[in-house]
Formats: structure tokens, sequence, C-alpha cells
């Protein structure tokens, strides 16, 4: 982990907004690859900004970047009005929180946070205290002598937000933070990575490929493919109005349909009506290929003329109102105001 440059630790209390980036043509090439395609992306100080792709789609070398762990093969690199592409990881005002977390195996907690600390040459009583505090905001005061071998994923990822946080960057980069930890302790930490994140203040850039994830989370949501920024808006705005056929496909939710209005269009799945409905602006016929039932509701799987993959999500009252079966032959409809041009 490299941090931010020595400076007295702060209150926890909060501040006012930092971290600021900018990214103007930014470049990265390995060989003859083109890993990031010379994107610009603004990211407002305080925000918490998710980037959201398929792997390969160069989101972590973007974040590296950003870091100082991948040199740019061109374009700039701007922390809170300062250009910083050409200096050293440790002078960024960053801090980066590995997916494996990287804590050292034979330092109990405590140690692990004030590492940083003790490299600046601070005495270990004013160490430990400025980590127990950070250990505290991350509830893990109690676990401050255990070892990482002792202590859950969860517990894990909580100790190394801690050393992260305690040089109180401007910036905190996290990747994939929570790829590792079981779905019930993955939702549990993202409220907690939100709490943290509005109370210090500070920008957090989050890379991930779980959609759920990054609407969950993020203020910015910034969907990339190929090393281009295909998307990037609020995250309801990204669901509600994808601009392309693979945000719609990537985001999920939604189907896409070739040959309507001149181009394709995005309608949400569960927006779609199965059988007769008088009222609708387009009707197509379909055929059930599956019947999935996931609690909140039952998710027909259909072929459609014109859709490579289409999915009608009915909550349970309405499918059972007309419920159907595999190899029926049905209709799928929807308003006008449910559906959108997508860019070619």
């Amino acid at each position: 982990m490299h941090v931010a440059p020595p400076q007295q630790v702060q209150s926890t209390t909060k501040t006012a907004p930092s971290g600021a980036i900018e990214l103007i043509g930014l470049t990265k090439q390995f060989a003859a690859t083109t890993a990031v395609d010379g994107i610009d992306l603004t990211i407002p100080a305080g925000t918490y900004c998710c980037l959201l792709g398929p792997s390969g789609c160069g989101k972590t070398s973007t974040l590296r970047m950003i870091a100082g762990h991948e040199s740019a093969s061109d374009g700039r690199i701007q922390i809170d009005g300062t250009a910083v592409e050409d200096l050293a990881p440790a002078r960024r005002g960053t801090a980066m929180m590995f997916q494996n977390y990287a804590l050292f195996p034979h330092l109990d907690a405590i140690d692990n946070v004030a590492f940083s600390l003790k490299m600046r040459g601070l005495a270990r009583a004013p160490r430990h205290e400025q980590a127990t505090r950070f250990l505290r905001l991350v509830d893990m005061a109690e676990y401050a002598d255990r070892t990482p071998s002792q202590l859950s994923g969860g517990q894990q990822q909580r100790v190394a937000l801690a050393r992260a946080l305690i040089t109180r960057p401007h910036v905190l980069l996290l990747d994939e933070p929570l790829s590792a930890l079981d779905p019930f302790l993955r939702i549990r930490m993202r409220a907690e990575l939100k709490r943290l994140q509005r109370e210090l203040a500070i920008t957090f850039v989050h890379v991930t490929h779980g959609q759920d994830e990054a609407m969950a989370l993020a203020d910015l949501v910034v969907v990339m493919n190929r090393g281009r920024i295909e998307q990037k808006g609020p995250p309801r705005e990204v669901f509600n109005r994808p601009r392309t056929a693979f945000v719609a496909r990537f985001m999920g939710g939604h189907n896409v349909v070739a040959g309507l209005a001149r181009s394709a269009i995005a309608v949400r799945a569960d927006r779609i009506a199965i059988g007769d409905a008088p009222h609708a602006a387009v009707s197509l016929p379909a055929t059930v290929r599956s019947v999935e039932y996931l609690g909140t509701v039952v998710r027909l799987g259909l072929d459609v003329a014109g859709a490579d993959a289409f999915c009608a999500d009915l909550d349970e009252a309405r499918y059972d109102a007309a419920p159907v079966s595999l190899g029926d032959r049905t209709t799928v409809s929807w308003s006008a105001a449910d559906q959108h041009v997508l860019d070619a």
C-alpha cells in the first residue's frame, strides 16, 4: 500500500470534501494492446465513484494509473488541481486497498494499521493511539491484538480499510474490495463503505464488475468497455437510460431489441407485459423457454425475434394471474414510455 505524504492525522469528524480527480486523455498501452484508450473523466471531490465493466475493460489499469502503480502512456491525472502523473505514489495523496487486503501476517491488527506511522518514525504510544482511533472507526478495536489469520475475511477487510484511512488520504482507491466476501457479508460491508465515505468526505474510486455493487454504492457510475468509457452518470440514470446496447446488457434488467424505431431499443424486464395488453405501443410474439422463481419475482426467458436473450420479470401476483409454462406461445408487450432508442 502506498500512502499519502506525511501529515498529522486529523480527527475523523466530517470535513469539507477533498480529492477532486480529473483524467485527461488518459492512455495505457501494453506492447500492442491498448488497455485504456484516451479517456476523459471528472470525479468531483467527495464522490463515491465506481468503475464498472467486464474483465479486461481497462478499469483496474485506470485505478492503478491514478495510484501511480502503473505509469500512463499518455494523458494527464490531476488530484485537487495538481498534476500527479509524474509523482511517486506516496506523493499523490492517495491510499489503495488491494483485492487481497495485503495485511502483514506476522503483525496484529493494531500494528498493521499503525505500520505507515511507524515508517514515519512516530513513537509506539502515539501511533497506537491513532491506530486505535481508526480501528474504532471500522468497529475493530476489540480485535486489535489479533493477527490476520485469527480474523474473518470481513474483519481483515476492516483492518485494511483502517490501515488505508489512517493516512488521511484525499482519495481512497479500492480494487474489488468485496469480491472475497460471502454474499451476506458483502451487502453489510457495502453499507459500511458508504458510511465511511460520507463521514470522511473524501473521494472513493472503487473498481468492480458487480452491477448491484456499483448501483448500491456509487454517486457516479463509469461503465467501461474495451478501454473506453461507454457511459457515466448517477446510477439511476445509467440503469434507466442506458446509452448503448453494451450498457443495457451489462447493467442487466434490460432487453435489447433490434429492428424497432429503425435502430435498437432497450426496455426494462420488469416493464414487460405477458399476453394481451390493449394499450401497449409494441406487441411481439414470443415463446417461453424458461421459468425461474427468484423469490421477489418470477423471471421468464422468452424467444423473441430481434432479441438475443429476452426476459420478463413478473411479481408473483402478475404471474399467478396468468401463468405460462415451457413451450407456451404468448405475446410480450410494453408501453412507449418504457422504451428508449439506443445509440448505434
